[in-house]
């Protein structure tokens, strides 16, 4: 119980740092959104009355607290840009997000452990070799660059999946799947070669260890000490490394999105830095640093439930 208070504390003075960091950064930017709604040529008293209805009169210190008070209420502030509030944004876009991270993840898990262990299992034959060698590409090549190869080769060439645009779910199931499987594809390979290569090294210690070498000599086939032994105890370490994938892949869909296309919150904060709307970009990047600490403090219990061998104190 200490240790879940513990990082329930360490989220909410880390949340505090970051709501500092953000609110912090966008006061320094250059650019101003008196002149991104009036334009540079406005009225000197048309402009200093926008100031003061938007609080930018206000001494910084006030604005803080006035921004971090709205945002305890969930009320995230109103777009510059678009004119209305950045939660209704939130609201519209979140789904998109969420279902291409959601697909990512699913094809990465998928793959994930058949392949580790294939690899594991044929540890420095060619076959190995060469897929390991694949899953070393994957690891180096950004995933926005394989998201144009893959429209290319998909979209453009074979035209067998559409390039970009999202289809809602709601709307036609089946093209909102085939609107997200490239996007979905060009964010899992690199995830999923990160994940391969660290779980077939952890099935490859497990194998050495002398557990192992005394379950076989008792009997047990290879086939049996590696699926209810040696995977089981490689997967509890993997855990961290998928906690840390899930924000890995809610980064690269925001860069993705833009690729191709998808009204997300990638797209949201492109468009945000662009027109200068820091009210948007500070909603939305805050929103985003909350979630990755809420992602990380649920692997972080996750693990614990899962390993035994830890100890709360």
């Amino acid at each position: 119980m200490k240790y879940v208070l513990k990082k329930i504390v360490t989220m909410v003075c880390t949340l505090f740092v970051i709501s500092l960091l953000t609110f912090g950064v966008f006061q320094i930017l250059p650019g101003n959104p008196v002149d991104v709604i009036l334009g540079v040529d406005a009225d000197p008293l048309q402009a200093q009355a926008l100031e003061k209805q938007l609080g930018l009169d206000l001494p910084l210190g006030e604005r803080y607290v006035n921004w971090i008070g709205d945002l305890f209420r969930g009320d995230l502030g109103d777009s510059i840009r678009y004119q209305v509030p950045v939660g209704d944004l939130l609201k519209s876009s979140l789904p998109v997000t969420i279902s291409l991270t959601v697909f990512s993840l699913l094809i990465t898990v998928v793959t994930v452990i058949p392949i580790a262990i294939f690899l594991a299992k044929n540890n420095n034959k060619k076959s190995a070799l060469f897929l390991s060698f694949l899953t070393q590409i994957g690891v180096a090549v950004p995933s926005f660059w394989l998201g144009i190869l893959l429209i290319m080769l998909f979209a453009v060439t074979l035209q067998v999946l559409p390039s970009g645009d999202f289809i809602p779910f709601s709307e036609d199931p089946l093209g909102c799947i085939r609107s997200l499987i490239l996007p979905s594809v060009a964010i899992a390979i690199g995830t999923s070669a990160v994940v391969i290569r660290y779980l077939k090294n952890t099935l490859l210690d497990q194998m050495n260890l002398d557990y192992v070498r005394t379950a076989r000599s008792k009997g047990a086939t290879q086939k049996r000490v590696l699926y209810r032994h040696v995977l089981k105890n490689a997967l509890l370490p993997t855990i961290t490394i998928l906690g840390m994938t899930v924000v890995d892949v809610l980064g690269g869909s925001i860069i993705v999105e833009n690729v191709f296309n998808l009204p997300g919150i990638g797209h949201l904060i492109t468009s945000g830095v662009g027109n200068r709307d820091f009210p948007l970009v500070q909603g939305l990047v805050f929103y985003l640093a909350f979630m990755v600490i809420v992602i990380n403090l649920v692997v972080d219990l996750l693990y614990m439930a899962v390993d035994p061998r830890i100890r709360l104190e």
